[in-house]
């Protein structure tokens, strides 16, 4: 399959993400296109990443049929096929969707990122290694960089259409939400991961962190929506290779952010847009992280 930067499709396009393009489909369908675009340090870069798209449609898919009679959730199709049966203003479009689209229920979507974290990795590293807090809240003492949380925490964050999003507290949330809602995007969280993460462990996948989305459809109900436990919206790292009190290698862009990394160290990048251009040899690792990361979670090759 081509690589896509952008879509232009017959549909009123009613977003564009970093990643996906999103259109409306009637008023209570919406069509999400995952793009084979790629950001890194909240930048997006000027190449694209082959077979990206279909990976995190594919995983997202992967984990929505799982989930099955479980978890209520907005997926309605990700075959191009059964897409456009419903749709048939894509049909001249199929090479341009297939494997990279979802047919989802439209809702109203929460403003809150729901993180679940069973290690410490990342921003939540940071923060509790400067202050032993997360988002203001006092942790256990003692913890090391990467280190299992028992239990696992309930990490939430506002959604930031630019930048990044901003942890905040439980407490905040029930502000925001009401304490019925928020109560029920915890355990809805909650269920979900502890299902991937023991999932995902079988196969040798560590999930580290994970944020899930969730939208209230027009009949009231709240389902996840979005992308879920993809390597894009998760950490994932390799059990196998696991070792507390450092940083993990990922399977998704770390070879892009140890390049961007380069860069920036020879002064040759400020951070900020316009990117530098990536090699070839980059592009082509971090495709086959990204497919190496669905073959393991899934047990299958992708096939579109």
């Amino acid at each position: 399959m081509n690589a896509m930067h952008a879509s232009d499709l017959p549909l009123p396009r009613i977003g564009r993400g970093k990643v996906r393009d999103i259109y409306a489909v009637g008023d209570d369908k919406v069509f999400l296109l995952t793009t084979d675009r790629i950001s890194a340090f909240d930048v997006v870069m000027g190449e694209t990443i082959p077979m990206k798209g279909a990976v995190l449609t594919q995983i997202s898919a992967w984990w929505f049929r799982q989930l099955e009679g479980n978890v209520p959730h907005h997926m309605i199709s990700a075959d191009a096929d059964e897409i456009i049966a419903q749709v048939p203003a894509l049909g001249d479009h199929r090479a341009d969707i297939v494997g990279r689209a979802m047919l989802c229920r439209r809702t109203t979507v929460f403003p809150i990122e729901c993180v679940i974290r069973g290690y410490i990795s990342g921003s939540a590293w940071k923060e509790y290694a400067a202050q032993g807090t997360l988002a203001g809240e006092k942790l256990a003492a003692g913890l090391t960089e990467s280190a299992k949380l028992e239990p696992a925490i309930f990490s939430p964050a506002t959604k930031a259409e630019t930048g990044h999003d901003e942890n905040i507290t439980v407490k905040r949330v029930r502000e925001i939400l009401g304490d019925d809602v928020a109560h029920t995007l915890e355990h809805m969280a909650r269920a979900v991961y502890a299902f991937g993460e023991k999932v995902a462990r079988e196969r040798g996948i560590i999930i580290a962190d994970t944020k899930f989305e969730f939208g209230r459809d027009k009949d009231g109900a709240i389902i996840l929506i979005d992308e879920v436990m993809t390597p894009d919206s998760s950490r994932f790292w390799a059990v196998d290779v696991y070792k507390p009190g450092q940083p993990q290698p990922s399977f998704d862009k770390q070879p892009l952010r140890d390049y961007l990394d380069t860069e920036r160290h020879a002064g040759r990048w400020n951070g900020d847009a316009p990117p530098p251009a990536l090699p070839a040899s980059v592009v082509d690792a971090t495709s086959k992280r990204y497919l190496d990361a669905y073959r393991r979670v899934t047990g299958s090759e992708l096939k579109v």
